[in-house]
C-alpha cells in the first residue's frame, strides 16, 4: 500500500555526507528524514582499514559508518531503508517516490548519493561478474585463499585492493595502462616493496577467459597498449579498481552538472542550480574525493538548508 509522508528536509544517501548532514539537522531541529539508498553507508562499507579519519589512527570502513549512522540516530534523524527512484524538484514541495512505494514529499532536499564503481565495459567482465569478476575486494578477496588474482587500476582504489588481497591470495597482478602509479606515494612504496605483488606496466584487459559449468574465471588476456601484443595472466579473480563515477542519474537532467556528471555546486557551498536543492559528497566533489571532505560537506549542505528554510519561513510570514 502506497504511503506519502512529508518533511521539511529529506536527505538521500547514506555515506559521510548524508550521515553528517544528517546529525546537523537534527540538531538544528529540522527532523530530517534520510533515505539510506541501495549501498547503506556508502563506499566506506567496501573499505577495510582507514588511516585518514581524523581522531582514528586506523579504523575499518564499516565500522565508522555504523557509527556515523549510530550518530545520526541518537540526534533524531529517521533513517528509513528505501531507494529513491525518481525525483522531482521542478515544483514544490519536491517529490521522491521510494522502491518500497513511499512518496516523500519535502520543503528541501539534500542530495548525497556519491559515486559507484565504474566498469571496463568488456562483455565478458559482464560475464563474469559475480563469477570471478568484482569490484570490491573486501566483499570477495576472502573466496580467492591461496589463488592467483590481477587487479586492474593505478590509483589509490587499485593500489589499496592489491595490498589488502595480499592478505588471502598467492600472487596479486596489478595491471596499469601506464608505467606510474597515481596512488599517494606512501602507499606506491607499500605496493612496490610487496613480494606478492607484480605490476605489469602499459597493458589492458583485453579479455576475461573462464569456464562455462561451473562459471568461473581461469585467466585473463592483456594486451600492450604500445605494440598489441597479448599476455596470457592466469588467475581465478579479477579486481576491476579504475575510480567511480557520481551518482547523479536521479537529477542529471534537471540540475547543472560538470565533469562528466558531477553535480555542480555555487563555490563555497552546497547550493546547486536549484533553491532548496543541496549536494553534498562525492556525487560533487570530483577533485578530493574523501570521507572527510565529504563528511564536511554534509555539514554545509545542513546548514545551507537550515537558511533556506529559515528564510521561507519568513517570507511566508510576511506574505500572510
Amino acid at each position: 500500500m502506497s504511503t506519502t509522508r512529508h518533511t521539511r528536509l529529506l536527505i538521500i544517501g547514506s555515506g559521510p555526507a548524508g550521515y553528517t548532514a544528517a546529525v546537523y539537522a537534527s540538531r538544528a531541529m529540522l527532523s530530517p528524514i534520510l533515505v539510506q539508498g541501495i549501498e547503506p553507508g556508502g563506499q566506506l562499507t567496501t573499505t577495510t582499514e582507514v588511516e585518514n579519519w581524523p581522531g582514528d589512527t586506523e579504523v575499518q570502513g564499516p565500522d565508522l559508518m555504523v557509527r556515523m549512522e549510530g550518530h545520526a540516530r541518537a540526534m533524531g534523524t529517521e533513517i528509513v531503508s528505501d531507494i529513491i527512484t525518481s525525483l522531482d524538484v521542478t515544483q514544490r514541495p519536491f517529490t521522491a517516490k521510494g522502491d518500497s512505494g513511499t512518496t516523500y514529499t519535502c520543503d528541501a532536499v539534500i542530495l548525497a548519493t556519491g559515486a559507484r564503481a565504474k566498469w571496463l565495459g568488456l562483455p565478458s567482465e559482464d560475464k563474469f561478474k559475480g563469477f570471478g569478476v568484482s569490484a570490491c575486494a573486501t566483499c570477495d578477496g576472502f573466496f580467492y585463499r591461496g589463488a592467483e588474482i590481477v587487479v586492474v587500476g593505478g590509483g589509490n582504489t587499485a593500489v589499496e585492493e592489491a595490498l589488502f588481497l595480499t592478505n588471502f591470495a598467492s600472487k596479486v597482478t596489478l595491471i596499469h595502462r601506464r608505467d606510474t602509479l597515481r596512488a599517494e606515494k606512501i602507499m606506491q612504496d607499500r605496493l612496490l616493496k610487496h613480494p606478492k605483488i607484480v605490476p605489469l606496466w602499459h597493458h589492458e584487459i583485453a579479455e576475461v577467459i573462464g569456464t562455462e559449468n561451473p562459471q568461473g574465471v581461469e585467466a585473463v588476456r592483456a594486451r600492450d597498449v604500445r605494440s598489441g601484443a597479448i599476455t596470457e595472466i592466469p588467475c581465478k579473480g579479477v579486481f576491476v579498481a579504475i575510480g567511480h563515477a557520481p551518482a547523479s542519474e536521479l537529477v542529471a537532467d534537471v540540475l547543472e552538472t560538470h565533469h562528466g556528471g558531477y553535480v555542480k555546486v555555487e563555490p563555497g557551498t552546497t547550493r546547486t542550480s536549484i533553491p532548496g536543492v543541496f549536494a553534498a559528497g562525492d556525487l560533487t566533489d570530483h577533485v578530493y574525493r574523501q570521507a572527510v571532505t565529504s563528511a564536511g560537506m554534509g555539514c554545509m549542505a545542513a546548514l545551507d538548508a537550515e537558511r533556506f528554510l529559515a528564510a521561507q519561513e519568513v517570507n511566508l510570514q510576511a506574505a500572510e
